[in-house]
């Protein structure tokens, strides 16, 4: 017999081998599985709309089927069809006074394929990408792109925003400042003096760079139009002009009108790197489907019953994450090892749950987040998604809570379940 030991040769390739799966999804699919076994679970994890408690807006339903039935079914061009671009940028120019051309505009299946081209727009691999965590999927994007992340923790007393402070040792050599606002997980916002402070650093760094490829920023303000009470969206260009060789704003429908499944997104920013971008997608061949994108123009052109259904939309997220946030502040003010930060925007709300280091009643200790999160599923029937799946330590114990499939009646029953699970505990 021959002494010689084979290995088996990789089936995939190593960045696929290596690539983590969404911890969201994961913990998402968890709970419908066992849901459809019938199980009662209240699913506050992912970040979507269930269609029965936010309906897509009447009108642009009626809008994407008219389109299919004009016959719009083939490609549409690369960068988006002319008639969106031009709605896009009369949007920007009405909701946030900005002047980008339809040239500067460029269109795409949803937030996600552009936040994938402005990383390989931008970044080479083993460039460095600053990004604060808690945050949503840079991680990820970091990975696919063999950069170095570099993880910068933000506190709750900031409200998990960054400050310059916090950032301003990690600029010098980044190729990529990832921010987002209102801030998918946490539901806050910046300050019109929190983000002028960082666009300051921005440009002080790219004045070091002539000659250089500069730093640019990542805006994601995909939440901007569901700002909540009296925040005031705020973006880096409106606050410093100087900024708009460096900024890739990213924006869309999907959360601004419950309409996640429709897939149209948007970036804008300078005409060189939205051009490359666009190259990038057309390879992909991430775009949004034409009817959507004809009926997405023509409904933004309706500033009537665009206003309308945002307005509504925002309202009823409202109205969900204030009833938990005062469920919270109940439980709090009754002894409960919890907390929330007051949301700003978005469709979240983040809480604090302190039970990591406390004792089930079968005996087992609750050891870090991901041991509460299904100690939460277990016993309160509740699903949430621990900030340890936005790139926290395993010891953080605050969590987000989507309120997208929430109906109103259903806050007592998520509040009296937790209540109950805390009680259990020693």
């Amino acid at each position: 017999m021959s002494d010689v030991v084979t290995t088996a040769a990789p089936a995939v390739s190593n960045l696929a081998e290596h690539l983590i799966g969404s911890e969201i999804i994961r913990i998402g699919g968890e709970i419908n599985a066992r849901i459809a076994q019938g199980e009662k679970i209240h699913n506050l994890t992912i970040g979507d709309f269930s269609p029965a408690v936010f309906p897509l807006p009447a009108k642009l339903n009626a809008l994407i089927r008219e389109a299919y039935e004009q016959g719009h079914s083939n490609y549409p061009p690369a960068n988006g069809m002319a008639e969106l671009r031009k709605a896009v940028s009369d949007y920007i120019q009405r909701g946030q006074t900005l002047s980008y051309s339809p040239d500067e505009v460029l269109i795409a299946g949803g937030a996600r394929p552009l936040i994938y081209a402005t990383y390989k727009a931008i970044v080479d691999p083993g460039e460095k990408v600053v990004y604060p965590v808690p945050s949503w999927n840079n991680n990820h994007y970091t990975y696919l792109h063999a950069a170095e992340k570099v993880e910068v923790q933000a506190t709750p007393e900031n409200r998990f925003l960054p400050t310059a402070d916090d950032l301003r040792p990690h600029l010098a050599d980044a190729a990529l400042l990832a921010l987002c606002s209102p801030l998918n997980p946490t539901g806050t916002s910046f300050t019109r003096e929190q983000l002028e402070e960082i666009c300051d650093l921005v440009i002080e760094e790219n004045a070091r760079r002539v000659g250089r490829k500069p730093l640019y920023v990542m805006y994601d303000q995909i939440y901007q139009e569901l700002v909540l009470g009296d925040t005031m969206h705020v973006d880096p260009v409106s606050l410093r002009p100087e900024m708009r060789p460096y900024v890739i704003y990213i924006d869309g429908i999907s959360k601004s009108l419950a309409a996640t499944g429709v897939r149209v997104g948007w970036a804008f920013g300078p005409a060189l790197v939205m051009k490359k971008m666009a190259a990038i997608l057309g390879h992909v061949g991430a775009w949004a489907p034409k009817p959507e994108q004809l009926a997405t123009a023509r409904f933004l052109n309706d500033t009537e019953a665009f206003s309308a259904a945002v307005q509504e939309h925002r309202r009823m997220v409202s109205e969900r994450v204030n009833g938990y946030y005062e469920g919270f502040m109940q439980l709090k003010g009754a002894g409960f090892p919890v907390d929330a930060i007051p949301a700003q925007g978005a469709m979240y709300l983040t809480v604090r749950i302190g039970i990591v280091g406390r004792t089930t009643a079968d005996g087992k200790v609750l050891s870090n987040a991901s041991d509460v999160a299904y100690y939460l599923i277990e016993k309160a029937g509740v699903g949430l998604v621990p900030f340890l799946a936005f790139g926290c330590g395993a010891d953080n114990d605050w969590f987000r809570v989507s309120v997208g499939t929430t109906k109103v009646e259903d806050i007592p029953a998520v509040m009296e379940g937790l209540r109950r699970a805390m009680e259990e505990l020693r």
